[in-house]
């Protein structure tokens, strides 16, 4: 969980007399540990590195029944010789056959927990952390998504991956944390970052702030598509012209989101042109099978993944 690790970095062959010079590349960080799943190794490496040297019992968080975070908390944890356990939303999953994040979490050795959506919402509540520590006993509390101050340190290494030729480095955005490792560790401040939203709202703004004083970041929801783990045909259809054209698989939850976000702000004018683009592919690969399983239910097409 420690190393260091290089990072692919790919160019994306626009057609510069459609998108007025502007270059668009993508840093795989899906390829940095693909079984943690890209950025959530980085949020995850020195918490997982504390807990081992603290000797402080299981790794505990929070996740939905599809979560990246608890497949890659899972994983980091059976890695390092850890016992986990997820705090799972949704009280009613627990007697359903689990999809295949939750069945991966388990087959990684995490102990699932199912709460109710209100129980859930007190995941923050020092209250209800006492009632886990009760039933589960001691443990190291990492927070929902992962997103922490270590968390932001890990994320700031990111930028020993990046060159410094870019102008515009774009990220997608759940809790921020990712987003907030980057602006944190940003090496020069003329850089513009910005972060898409899955999810509605730029509240993630608060929590930045709360990590640096910079403000060369901005926010857009406006590809959301709905909100969280939302998507339609056309983001389906997105991702899978996308793998053809370029052979790069998207998940739709974060990057797939960011990348229709970035492409139809150049077709659009809203980019400068020349603009030298980077995007951080976040990884969330493994949830693509169960995301396949709720399209086919809704009868919508499927993501290719080969």
């Amino acid at each position: 969980m420690g190393q260091n690790i290089k990072v692919p970095l790919e160019d994306i062959p626009l057609a510069s007399n459609h998108y007025n010079g502007i270059r668009l590349s993508i840093l795989r960080e899906d390829l940095v540990f693909p079984e943690i799943s890209g950025n959530k190794f980085r949020k995850l490496k020195y918490s997982v590195q504390q807990a081992l040297e603290a000797n402080c019992g299981p790794l505990l968080s929070f996740g939905g029944a599809y979560s990246n975070h608890i497949a890659a908390l899972a994983r980091a944890a059976k890695l390092s010789g850890m016992r986990s356990i997820g705090i799972i939303r949704g009280e009613e999953l627990a007697s359903q056959v689990l999809n295949s994040t939750l069945s991966y979490a388990r087959a990684q050795g995490m102990d699932l927990h199912f709460v109710t959506r209100e129980q859930y919402r007190d995941k923050e509540d020092p209250v209800f952390i006492e009632v886990l520590e009760q039933a589960h006993g001691p443990f190291y509390l990492i927070p929902e998504g992962g997103t922490s101050k270590l968390a932001v340190k890990g994320c700031e290494e990111i930028w020993q991956g990046i060159p410094d030729s870019f102008d515009m480095v774009c990220v997608p955005v759940g809790t921020g944390g990712t987003l907030a490792g980057l602006v944190a560790g940003c090496p020069k401040p003329d850089i513009s970052i910005k972060g898409y939203s899955a999810v509605k709202g730029n509240f993630q703004t608060h929590l930045v702030q709360r990590f640096t004083n910079r403000s060369n970041f901005s926010i857009t929801d406006t590809y959301c598509f709905g909100g969280y783990a939302k998507i339609d045909a056309e983001l389906i259809r997105f991702i899978n012209e996308f793998r053809r054209d370029y052979g790069v698989l998207l998940d739709p939850v974060y990057t797939a989101k960011m990348l229709y976000g970035i492409l139809d702000e150049i077709r659009s004018g809203q980019i400068p042109e020349n603009t030298r683009i980077l995007a951080l592919h976040t990884g969330g690969i493994q949830g693509i099978a169960g995301m396949n399983q709720r399209l086919k239910k809704k009868n919508l097409p499927l993501i290719e993944t080969r």
